[in-house]
């Protein structure tokens, strides 16, 4: 057996990184139309036939929910009975948690084996390419995931894209369904300066002949997308709020709500907004299924087994409960919006006093999760962390003045470990803590736990 060229995740990650790294500059995070280049992930899908086998594909989009979508939807079909892959972004705590099988992480042999049998191509195309191109990251975690899923027998498969979509490389599947999660304002310089620039990023995901569902969106969002299902023969549904999930009450580890012809149902989430992403999941679900075999749609054992896919799902980092005594909840929130959902989510499980630990970068919306986690916590901590270089904090001073707009009691500590030891001096173990920031202090505090997430 021939050894791999990569001896472990580390080496082969630097390698999927070293084509985009060479590109000096800021080029590669222009416009996505002007900078991102679909074409060397095709070229080599297409080289290595990785597309051949007859799989059914579901690609999800948006500005939030998509990887919960994705989870989700990968939960149901995977009680439904079929093997299932699912490439999700970012990840927690290994390159590796972006590509599953059954919920399972590809392990780190096959990971570097799989990267060490396609280097020789993925070298061979960076060759040819010109001075602003680069061999898109995604791409390459692209083709190990299909690569990994052919090995596994994958029949249905749960794809995320990382930001927009027309011109993302996780997009280039032939997806038979497309997932639109909320749409909102966001990466302006990548996406553009209005919503419908960024629906129309969003809606490149949508193929001929294909099925497209929304959520609820914003008029102009759902313009885009009913022009771009016409224009290619696709079929396109958005679920009106009276069709989503609606909220019954808690559950012990998440939450119950009514859906449809499941009648009331246990979701193994806390957040309230994940009812709108499990609607999508169980109507993406079933859309793939009709073209799989196994259990009939009609039968009481298919209604039975999207429940259980329901209740079993997964997904680490949304509105979480990393520990008890006292109550500890994590979300990557990271703007107003997400803040107050996080906050409506667990209102009824916090218990007095409320420390809250917020760590936003500066290029998000930081003033408001302050502002929404002010407002209901004793004592508001600042943090940072320095796990991803690229990403820059609000300077203390900044950031206190920002947070003191908001609450009485504001204090910064420089790690998320430091919040967690002054947070619970403040709350002892009859109070709550809540941690809200971008996914790098969600990996800090999954990290400070010990929590592994290999299978989910």
């Amino acid at each position: 057996m021939t050894a791999s060229r990569f001896a472990n995740e580390a080496e082969a990650v630097t390698y999927i990184f070293r084509s985009m790294r060479k590109l000096h500059g800021s080029h590669h995070r222009g416009p996505d139309d002007v900078t991102r280049d679909t074409r060397p992930t095709i070229r080599l899908l297409t080289e290595r036939d990785m597309v051949r086998e007859p799989r059914e594909y579901a690609v999800v989009t948006g500005s939030k929910g998509k990887g919960s979508t994705t989870a989700i939807t990968a939960s149901v079909l995977r009680r439904i009975g079929h093997t299932v892959g699912m490439i999700s972004s970012p990840h927690l705590v290994s390159w590796r948690e972006r590509i599953r099988v059954n919920g399972r992480a590809i392990p780190e042999a096959d990971f570097c084996r799989i990267l060490g049998d396609l280097a020789p191509s993925i070298d061979a195309i960076e060759d040819t390419l010109t001075n602003n191109q680069y061999f898109s990251p995604q791409g390459i975690f692209l083709a190990i995931g299909l690569q990994w899923f052919d090995e596994c027998h994958v029949n249905a498969a749960v794809l995320e894209v990382g930001r927009g979509g027309r011109f993302d490389d996780i997009a280039v599947v032939p997806n038979k369904v497309s997932l639109f999660t909320p749409i909102m304002l966001e990466h302006p310089l990548q996406l553009g300066p209005t919503l419908e620039r960024i629906a129309w990023h969003k809606a490149g995901i949508i193929k001929a002949q294909s099925y497209a569902y929304s959520v609820p969106q914003a008029h102009e969002v759902l313009d885009v997308l009913q022009r771009e299902c016409d224009t290619l023969d696709a079929e396109f549904y958005w679920f009106p709020p009276m069709e989503l999930g609606q909220y019954v009450g808690q559950s012990e580890t998440g939450l119950r709500m009514t859906l449809g012809r499941y009648g009331e149902v246990e979701l193994g989430l806390l957040g309230q907004y994940q009812m709108g992403n499990a609607t999508l999941a169980v109507q993406a679900a079933g859309n793939m299924h009709a073209r799989l075999p196994g259990i009939d749609h009609s039968t009481p054992e298919y209604v039975q087994a999207v429940r259980d896919g329901l209740k079993n799902v997964i997904w680490p980092g949304r509105v979480q409960l990393v520990e008890t005594s006292p109550n500890v909840f994590l979300d990557g929130a990271i703007n107003a919006e997400s803040a107050a959902l996080f906050v409506k989510s667990i209102t009824g499980r916090l218990t007095e006093p409320v420390i809250a630990i917020v760590g936003a970068p500066d290029d998000k919306d930081y003033v408001g999760v302050y502002r929404e986690l002010g407002r209901i916590a004793k004592t508001l901590i600042i943090t940072e962390t320095a796990r991803n270089p690229t990403l820059q904090f609000p300077s203390q001073k900044d950031a206190l003045a920002a947070a003191g707009q908001f609450n009485s009691d504001v204090r910064y500590a420089p790690t998320l470990a430091d919040a967690l030891t002054l947070a619970k001096s403040l709350a002892g173990r009859d109070g709550s803590i809540v941690i809200a920031g971008t996914q790098s202090i969600v990996a800090d505090t999954v990290n400070h736990y010990g929590l592994s997430y290999e299978q989910i």
